[in-house]
């Protein structure tokens, strides 16, 4: 059965994700199964929802960042041009802390590591999708093992770097790709089971004379079952 997207989030719906709000950003917490763009196609997408998020400024927000379409959890939005240039060079320059929870076929061996492995387009005709490539892009990502299942593990991966789907690539070409990714792992093409990747907590340092701010978004519920199974408590 072909998995429909998520329909277009009505203006409650995207208030009750407002996971932090200060004067320079809103941290939400992004459905998985909805792109972040309007596509080419149009359709629902997060940012058509945007002008519910405008807290008496006189435009919305915009993105900071990007998640894939079926990624779930923390993103980070710009509440004005200057917080957004700014939000822009802490992500350019890795001084952002991401974590993300993954639930992966399998699992490694280790309880924790680092994964070195260059990246590069697969093809033109792929447009976004990647492959293992030496002469690619600098691309590591540290990992944890959170705990162990039958046949799957749940892992916390922080991306040092930020390619597109590099956590996805990562996996895969380890030997242990996320479950229920439809590009690089065993998903199918369309249903269930949904990508098992979430952004679970984003460490942003938005003010130089504060503590960095810290969020945590909760697991999606389609990641509830494979979690539980590997010991996860429900928090």
């Amino acid at each position: 059965m072909q998995l429909l997207d998520v329909p277009q989030l009505t203006a409650d719906e995207i208030l009750a994700r407002v996971l932090h709000r200060d004067g320079l950003m809103l941290i939400i917490d992004k459905p998985a199964g909805l792109p972040v763009h309007r596509g080419p196609k149009g359709g629902a997408n997060l940012e058509a929802s945007f002008d519910a998020l405008c807290f008496g400024l006189p435009r919305p927000p915009v993105l900071a960042h990007r998640l894939d379409k079926d990624t779930s959890g923390c993103l980070v939005l710009g509440r004005h041009r200057k917080a957004t240039a700014s939000l822009g060079l802490l992500f350019k320059h890795g001084k952002i802390g991401k974590t993300y929870w993954t639930v992966v076929e399998g699992g490694p061996a280790e309880d924790e590591g680092t994964i070195d492995m260059p990246l590069g387009r697969l093809n033109a005709e792929r447009g976004w999708w990647q492959k293992p490539d030496p002469e690619g892009q600098k691309a590591i990502t540290n990992w944890k093992v959170m705990g162990r299942g039958d046949g799957f593990t749940w892992l916390a991966m922080e991306p040092v770097t930020g390619r597109t789907h590099q956590l996805r690539v990562h996996s895969a070409a380890t030997g242990w790709p996320i479950f229920g990714d439809n590009i690089y792992g065993n998903g199918p093409r369309f249903g269930e089971p949904k990508l098992h990747l979430h952004s679970r907590e984003i460490v942003v340092p938005i003010s130089r004379n504060k503590e960095p701010v810290r969020v945590v978004a909760p697991a999606p519920p389609h990641m509830h079952e494979k979690l539980r199974a590997c010991g996860w408590n429900g928090e």
